[in-house]
């Protein structure tokens, strides 16, 4: 069994200089095919479950998946709760199994944001798991803006509740389907050196792959959250199995022709976060 905790794989990455994908997970199809895009990569890989994937499908059910696919990976496989909103959906995922825990409370008043987020870190640190915080909200394409991280409050924010990492706003958004977004590199720069933790970018689909890799080479962000871009490539394929041949109506078959291209996509994000940075 190759089941992960979120620091044991990305203190490594901090190490070395590299970063790992979060991959936002919607079905088995997709996390089948992230699961294989990583042992082709040799690459760890963190399996999300995040509020969307918790409508479709349980907690309990998304648990036993991630680790079933764990447990005969040739890598490390992080079994991740992403954007956790409250203390029962944290515990919840704890008893299903799951190896890290990340709590969003980006839209809460400092103080506040910080005294829930330690106590989500004690709960999953008490059961040997990592946790993820939130500091300066993330906000959506075409929706609600992003806050930008203040460094000051983010030192504070990583002392105060012991996260094992810390997502940042820099610029960056969720469910954005371009690559022109581009991060403040000035205000990472300056969160980073007030402190020594992990570094993550929510809403990854946005950043040019040309600054992920520097990104991932020369600075703390150990993570980046990728999904608008393969769910892309999942309704892509999905829509060419569809119309390959109208008169098929077997979904196992349907779905079994979206595995190739997504793991071909996955294999290029989780490639450029292992790259040589060129510059």
């Amino acid at each position: 069994m190759t089941l992960a905790t979120l620091s044991q794989v990305l203190q490594p990455a901090l190490k070395n200089g590299t970063a790992v994908a979060g991959l936002v997970c919607l079905g088995w199809e997709d996390m089948r095919a992230y699961v294989a895009a990583a042992e082709a990569e040799d690459a760890p890989v963190i399996l999300q479950a995040g509020p969307s994937c918790r409508e479709h499908t349980p907690l309990p059910v998304l648990g036993k998946m991630f680790r079933h696919l764990a447990e005969s990976a040739s890598v490390p496989v992080v079994a991740h709760l992403d954007h956790g909103y409250t203390h029962e959906e944290c515990r919840e995922a704890l008893d299903s199994g799951f190896t890290s825990l990340m709590y969003d409370g980006s839209r809460k008043p400092l103080v506040q944001n910080i005294d829930e987020t330690a106590a989500i870190a004690e709960l999953a640190h008490a059961a040997n798991i990592s946790c993820e915080g939130e500091i300066g909200f993330v906000g959506y394409s075409g929706g609600e803006s992003s806050a930008g991280t203040d460094p000051s409050e983010a030192a504070q924010f990583a002392k105060q509740t012991g996260v094992d990492a810390m997502a940042i706003s820099v610029g960056n958004v969720h469910l954005q389907e371009n690559k022109e977004g581009g991060l403040d590199e000035d205000r990472i720069g300056a969160i980073q050196s007030a402190t020594s933790i992990p570094l993550v970018i929510h809403g990854g689909s946005g950043v040019p792959v040309d600054q992920r890799k520097h990104l991932a080479a020369r600075s703390s962000i150990c993570k980046f959250n990728i999904g608008t871009e393969l769910r892309m490539a999942f309704g892509q394929a999905l829509r060419t199995a569809v119309n390959a041949d109208p008169d098929r109506f077997d979904r196992v078959q349907i779905l079994k022709e979206t595995h190739n291209p997504v793991e071909v996509a996955a294999r290029l994000v989780i490639r450029a976060l292992n790259s040589p940075d060129q510059e």
